[in-house]
This record gives structure tokens, C-alpha cells and sequence, in this order.
């Protein structure tokens, strides 16, 4: 069941506010982004409805809102592709964004990479970002024009220009503090609210869905919560080495449970565990607390509640099931994106580390 508390955004975030601002209990801007204004108010509703007053819309605040609405409804995301769901959760975790103001996260030359965007922080530094504006720029050229305007030849000069060219114009177009100047800053993140922009994106995280998919499949786990902890720990750490992989094996022989789902999340457990305690040291408490809570299904990380099913519609039900094909084509082969126009997948790139933080 959905539910909508601090750090949710999005269209029903909006309803949810204008309720309340009828109501006479918020004096905040509409603007669908649920902080700490938003749970306050909805905490006077439930007080007033004699409700337990938590500060989060579930099933019963919904209705009580909304009494001719019924049900309270799934986020969009819900109806949008695995591999959609997974990117996504990543990148909530990778940008600190709530869905879908990931996939318009930027930021500055913090780590020395010019700039980062979207919700896997591609750069212009380990040029992942390059591709990826340009993938947009020439696929579909009117929204192009329609987000950068009058700037439009200036970025297209820059994705012409050489890499050193490209650093200088990026270090140009911030502060002191490394944070994008206007209209930079709010240019791209009206590019990465574009539905075109995040179809994008989860092109470009062709390589990561792949090798998380044959990564399942090495494992022998087969829900979507497996895949979404498998492509995070692609994504955040590069993989699983052999030497986990052997310690992963081994641990999955004193699996105990017999329950098809009860042995998932055992597998899902003792993988998140053992590539965690494989990280950095700096890093092992942040790397456990993010792969444990997509084990789990739930969690908290940096301060953000996590809830896969509600949230990202993200199950521990088995993934799709492939259509018909050849025996020569892997099970895991319906899970990747789309073919392009030309009718063949798009040539696979080198996996190179797009985000902000290796572990």
C-alpha cells in the first residue's frame, strides 16, 4: 500500500498540500515536495480526525482527506519498468533526491569532475556525462531547444569542445563553494525533469542493468529486490570479487530457511552483508545500512525513511518472465532496456564509475 511522508515529492505531494491549505492547516508553498511544513500539518489533520498523529498519508489519512477519492493512490512509479524502479532507487541513495528529482540532481566540482548530474551523477570528468546530454540533444532536438533557449549554442559548443575546454567552462559557471550559478543550475534541472532526459539515463545505465541481471543469475536469485540490491552494488561498488563470491557461497550453505521467500531474503542478507564489510572501512557503515535496506525492503539511509514497496514498487516478487526466445538468450534478457530505432542495443560501454562517492 502507498503512502506519502517527509522526504516524497511528486503530483499527489501537491494534492496533499492543497488539501491542506484549504483546510487552514498549511501555509506553505504547493510545491510537492513533502518536508518538514507538510508533516507538521498533516499531524494537525490527524489530531483533529482523532487519528494517530504520525505525519504520514497512508490508506486512513488519505480517505479522510479525500472521502470521495477512495483509495489512496500507487505513486507513478509504480506502473514504470523494473529496471526503472531500480535506477531510481539508486539514485535516491546516490543523490539524496526523492524520486523524481534524482534524475535532475547537479552538482559542482566538489570531486574534481566539473560537473555531476542525474541520478547516477554522470560527469563530465570520466566524460559519462558527455554522451548522455548529447544522446539528448540529438534524439529529441525540440526539447533541446525548449530547455536551454538562447543557451542551447553555448552547451552544444561545449560538448564540441575538448575535455580541458570542457572543465574550464564547468569551473566558469560556479561559485567559490562548487554550487552551479544561474540559469546553469536551474537549466539542468529542468532538462533532468524531462521524461526524455530520464529515458536517457536509463540507456546510459545500460552497462550497470546487465551486469546486475547476469549477476542474479550467478547468485541464483530471481526477485526484484535482487536485482535492485545487485545493480546498487554495481553502481556503488563495481561488482563482487572473488573473494566475496566465495565467502558469499559458503554462507549460503547454512541457509537454514525453506521457504522460497524466506530463502531470498536469507541470500539477499548474506550478499549485502559480505559486500559491505568488503568496502572501504571509511565507508562499511554507509555501504551496510543502504544494501540491508533494500534486502529488507525498508530502512533508512542518510536520514531518509525507505520503504521499496510503497515507494518504487519494488517486490520480492520474481522478476518478468521472459518471452519466448532461443536458447542461446539468457532468462535475464526482457529485463534490459529497449532496442534503439535502429532496431540493435546500444554498443556496451566501458564501466566506469559515474557516481560521487566509490566504496
Amino acid at each position: 500500500m502507498a503512502f506519502y511522508a517527509r522526504g516524497s515529492v511528486g503530483p499527489e505531494v501537491s494534492q496533499i498540500q492543497a488539501r491542506l491549505q484549504e483546510l487552514g492547516l498549511y501555509a506553505g508553498t504547493v510545491d510537492g515536495i513533502f518536508g518538514g511544513g507538510t508533516e507538521s500539518a498533516v499531524k494537525a489533520f490527524q489530531t483533529r480526525e482523532s487519528l494517530s498523529p504520525d505525519g504520514v498519508v497512508g490508506d486512513g489519512t488519505w480517505q479522510r482527506l479525500f472521502p470521495a477519492a477512495g483509495s489512496i493512490p500507487p505513486p507513478a512509479l509504480a506502473s514504470r519498468s523494473l529496471q526503472e524502479k531500480v535506477l531510481t532507487l539508486t539514485g535516491s541513495f546516490e543523490t539524496s533526491q526523492p524520486p523524481p528529482e534524482c534524475f535532475a540532481a547537479v552538482s559542482g566540482d566538489f570531486d574534481g569532475q566539473g560537473i555531476s548530474f542525474g541520478a547516477l551523477q554522470w560527469n563530465l570528468g570520466q566524460k559519462t556525462l558527455q554522451p548522455l546530454l548529447i544522446a539528448v540533444r540529438d534524439k529529441h532536438p525540440a526539447v533541446w531547444k525548449t530547455v536551454f533557449h538562447t543557451f542551447a549554442p553555448v552547451i552544444g559548443a561545449v560538448l564540441n569542445g575538448s575535455l580541458d575546454e570542457q572543465l574550464r567552462w564547468a569551473a566558469s559557471i560556479q561559485t567559490p563553494r562548487k554550487q552551479l550559478i544561474e540559469p546553469w543550475r536551474g537549466l539542468f534541472k529542468t532538462l533532468g525533469r524531462t521524461r526524455e532526459c530520464q529515458e536517457a539515463q536509463l540507456m546510459s545505465a545500460d552497462a550497470y542493468l546487465r551486469k546486475a541481471a547476469r549477476l542474479c543469475e550467478t547468485y541464483g536469485v530471481s526477485s526484484q529486490r535482487a536485482f535492485a540490491l545487485l545493480f546498487d552494488i554495481c553502481v556503488q561498488n563495481g561488482g563482487i570479487s572473488d573473494v566475496v563470491r566465495a565467502q558469499i557461497e559458503r554462507d549460503f550453505k547454512a541457509i537454514s530457511a525453506t521457504a522460497a521467500a524466506e530463502v531470498e531474503v536469507a541470500k539477499l542478507r548474506i550478499i549485502a552483508r559480505r559486500r559491505a564489510e568488503a568496502s572501504n572501512p571509511r565507508w562499511v557503515h554507509d555501504v551496510m545500512t543502504r544494501k540491508m535496506t533494500i534486502a529488507d525492503g525498508r530502512g533508512t539511509v542518510h536520514g531518509r525513511a525507505y520503504n521499496l514497496e510503497a515507494q518504487f514498487g519494488i517486490t520480492l516478487a520474481s522478476m518478468q518472465e521472459p518471452r519466448s526466445r532461443g536458447r542461446s538468450t539468457p532468462w535475464w534478457f526482457d529485463l534490459l532496456p529497449p532496442v534503439s530505432t535502429r532496431g540493435r542495443r546500444p554498443r556496451r560501454r566501458k564501466l566506469t564509475r559515474p557516481g560521487k562517492r566509490g566504496r
